[in-house]
């Protein structure tokens, strides 16, 4: 139930395939992830840079959704998707989670959030991902990250 599941990949795009990793939510899952991304590069075939900007941004994401989104429940999921395409890479996080409202996140480079020593993970995402996206579900939140292979 907790380990790395391949799906097949759709007919019409043979070079499409998608990836899970179902984790519990207990901080020490959040180091399950390094493993998930290397065999989905086993696939994608990524240079290091990628790779990094992949690990950070999805280790943060299922930090954030164990420990602000599920409150480290270990009976809650988080649901990692990694669906590889041709020219990008989709990452979706989700959460049983009652969600949040990104825009109201203070930003770490002021001042008075310098020193905190939370509220960064949304900021890496934003920084190291080509696109991220928030949403709320009827049960559960989800951020949709999306990494761009050919420049």
């Amino acid at each position: 139930m907790h380990g790395i599941r391949r799906r097949k990949a759709h007919k019409a795009t043979p070079t499409r395939k998608t990836f899970e990793l179902r984790l519990a939510s207990h901080p020490r899952n959040v180091g399950r992830v390094e493993a998930f991304l290397l065999k989905v590069n086993r696939q994608a075939r990524l240079d290091d840079g990628t790779m990094y900007r992949l690990l950070v941004a999805c280790t943060e994401a299922v930090n954030n959704a164990i420990l602000h989104g599920n409150k480290a429940d270990p009976e809650k999921v988080v649901l990692v998707t990694c669906r590889l395409a041709r020219r990008c890479l989709t990452l979706r996080v989700k959460d049983q989670g009652p969600g949040f409202d990104a825009s109201k996140l203070p930003s770490p480079l002021e001042e008075q959030n310098l020193m905190r020593e939370s509220g960064r993970g949304v900021f890496l995402m934003r920084s190291l991902m080509d696109e991220v996206r928030f949403e709320r579900l009827k049960r559960g939140s989800v951020v949709q990250m999306r990494i761009c292979l050919e420049r």
